[in-house]
């Protein structure tokens, strides 16, 4: 059986609004109510993809995590801060799913300079 650390993560009121009245818990609940597993998670989004336009070889619950990780990134959310949400525990191991890692836009030089130009 798997071991789960209580962690703090803040909700986005969607997903407040989405779980209802509960307080405490897990979020995702199996059929029967429990936590759901990896397998049950599996299987869930396996329906929900057989349901929708969504056509992909193999939906897996790891495909959500990596694009929760790529969308925090594209979005401009720090390198730390993304680790941290996505419990990493190497920053190399978050630096591989930044798409634009080479966009010179986003390089420091060029970030410092837009500040330094924007006379603030």
């Amino acid at each position: 059986m798997e071991e789960f650390t209580s962690v703090l993560i803040p909700l986005p009121p969607a997903v407040g609004r989405a779980i209802g009245d509960r307080t405490g818990g897990p979020i995702l609940l199996n059929t029967r109510g429990a936590r759901m597993d990896r397998h049950a998670a599996t299987r869930r989004l396996r329906r929900l993809a057989a349901q929708s336009v969504v056509r992909l070889p193999r939906m897996h619950p790891h495909m959500l995590r990596h694009t929760f990780v790529t969308t925090m990134l594209d979005a401009g959310v720090d390198l730390r801060d993304v680790q941290v949400a996505a419990r990493h525990a190497d920053p190399r191991t978050t630096m591989r799913y930044d798409r634009a890692r080479n966009n010179l836009d986003r390089h420091p030089n060029y970030i410092l300079a837009a500040y330094m130009a924007s006379g603030t």
